[in-house]
C-alpha cells in the first residue's frame, strides 16, 4: 500500500471514530460510505437491511463472484481515550474496532480497483447493527446472496492480544454460539422484620447464581467449551422490605449445537428446583443469537494463502473464542472464512469492548491489502 493510502485510510478511520453511531443508527456512517464509494467510482446500492450497503466491482470476464464484509455499528461505553479524535457523541463509542474494519475494507476496495490483475466480481458488505441486532441476518433477509449472487464470502476482526499485524486463521470454529438469557424471580414482599410472612426472591437469587454455575461445571463434557455468566441482578427499591421481584440477565455461549440443549435442560431443572425450595416461581426466558463461526477448511487455506501474499505473519495454533460475531449469518449461507488480525499488544482497558480500546491504524495496509488478495484468491481458485 502506497503511503498516501495508508494516510487517506487512517484520516477516514479517525472520522468515524469521532463520530460513532449505534446498531440500527448508522445513518452518517453509511452516508460516509457512500461518499467514499463514489470518490473511488465504484456502484453499490445502499439501504440493504437497514443502513446497509453492498457495493459490486467487475473486471474481465471471469463469472467467479466473492463477498468481503466489514460492520459499522458502535456500542453504548463512554470513551476514556483523551484521543484528539475521541468520540464525539456521549456515551457512545467504536470499542470493538468497526471503525477499523469499514476503512479497511474501503482500503480492499481502492487497492482492487487499482489492480489490473484480477478477473471476476467482488462484493463489498457493510454491514449494520453487528453488536447484537442482528444486522446480518436483516442483509440476508432482504436477499444480500440472490441479487448479489457470491459464492463465497470473507471477513476479519481485529484482535487486540495479537502481535500487530499477524493474520491467525482457524480450521474449523472461530468464535462462539449464544444467546441471552433473563430469569425472573417472582416472591411476596413484606416486611424485612418479619421475613417468615414472605417468599423471598433474593435469597433464592443467590441460591440460584450459585446452583447455575454448576451446569458448565458439572453437566457439560470438560472436553467441550461452555460459558454461562449472569451480569445483572434488579431488585427490590427499600432496605427494610422484602422484594417482591428479581431479576437476572446474562449470556450463555458455547460451540457446539449439543452444548446449547445440555445448557438449556440445566437451566431449566435448576430454575423449577430452585422454585420448589424457595416457594417462588421462577422463570426463564432465553433469546437465541448468532451461531457458531466456522470456517470451511476451503476458504481457510485460501485466507492463509493471502496473509502470505501480504507478508504478514500467520497463526494456526490459536483456540477459539467464546465471543460471539454475526459473520456466523453469511457462513450458514455460502462458505468462507473469518480470520482474525491482530491489533498489538492488550492494555488495561484497551481490549474489546473497553474504555479505553482503539484500533492499531498501522495494521490498516495489512488488513485492506488481505482482503484484496483474499478476493483475488477465491476468484482465481474458481
Amino acid at each position: 500500500m502506497i503511503p498516501e493510502l495508508h494516510q487517506k485510510l487512517t484520516a477516514w478511520r479517525q472520522h468515524l471514530h469521532a463520530h460513532p453511531e449505534l446498531s440500527l443508527q448508522e445513518k452518517e456512517t453509511s452516508a460516509f460510505v457512500q461518499e467514499r464509494l463514489t470518490e473511488l467510482g465504484i456502484p453499490f446500492e445502499a439501504g440493504i437491511g437497514g443502513h446497509g450497503i453492498v457495493a459490486t466491482l467487475t473486471r474481465g470476464h471471469a463469472r467467479s463472484r466473492v463477498g468481503l464484509r466489514a460492520d459499522m455499528d458502535a456500542l453504548p461505553i463512554t470513551e476514556d481515550t483523551g484521543l484528539a479524535y475521541a468520540s464525539k457523541t456521549s456515551g457512545v463509542m467504536h470499542a470493538c474496532g468497526h471503525d477499523g474494519h469499514t476503512a479497511s475494507l474501503l482500503g480492499a476496495a481502492a487497492l482492487l480497483v487499482a489492480d489490473t490483475d484480477w478477473s471476476g466480481t467482488v462484493d463489498f458488505i457493510f454491514q449494520p447493527a453487528e453488536e447484537g441486532f442482528g444486522g446480518s441476518r436483516a442483509m440476508v433477509a432482504a436477499g444480500l446472496f440472490d441479487r448479489f449472487p457470491m459464492e463465497r464470502v470473507f471477513g476479519f476482526h481485529n484482535w487486540p492480544g495479537l502481535a500487530a499485524g499477524t493474520i491467525a486463521v482457524h480450521d474449523g470454529v472461530v468464535m462462539a454460539s449464544g444467546g441471552r438469557i433473563t430469569i425472573t424471580i417472582e416472591g411476596h414482599a413484606g416486611h424485612a422484620g418479619m421475613p417468615h410472612l414472605t417468599r423471598d426472591p433474593v435469597v433464592a437469587a443467590g441460591h440460584l447464581i450459585v446452583a447455575l454455575q454448576s451446569i458448565a461445571a458439572r453437566s457439560v463434557d470438560p472436553l467441550d467449551t461452555a460459558v454461562l455468566s449472569l451480569c445483572t441482578i434488579e431488585g427490590g427499591t427499600a432496605p427494610n422490605q422484602i422484594a417482591g421481584r428479581v431479576t437476572l440477565r446474562g449470556t450463555l455461549r458455547y460451540h457446539r449445537e449439543a452444548v446449547r440443549d445440555t445448557i438449556l435442560d440445566g437451566i431449566e431443572r435448576t430454575c423449577a428446583g430452585i422454585a420448589t425450595s424457595f416457594g417462588v416461581k421462577v422463570t426463564p426466558e432465553i433469546v437465541w443469537g448468532v451461531g457458531v463461526v466456522i470456517n470451511s477448511p476451503a476458504e481457510a487455506d485460501l485466507a492463509r494463502i493471502a496473509a502470505e501474499k501480504v507478508q504478514a505473519p500467520v497463526r494456526r495454533d490459536l483456540a477459539p473464542s467464546m465471543a460471539g460475531e454475526d459473520f456466523a449469518h453469511y457462513l450458514q449461507q455460502r462458505p468462507g472464512a473469518f480470520v482474525w488480525i491482530g491489533n498489538g499488544p492488550l492494555r488495561d482497558g484497551a481490549e474489546l469492548h473497553g474504555p479505553r480500546y482503539d484500533f492499531n491504524d498501522a495494521i490498516l495496509p495489512v488488513a485492506s491489502g488481505w482482503m484484496a488478495e483474499v478476493a483475488k484468491a477465491a476468484l482465481a481458485s474458481n
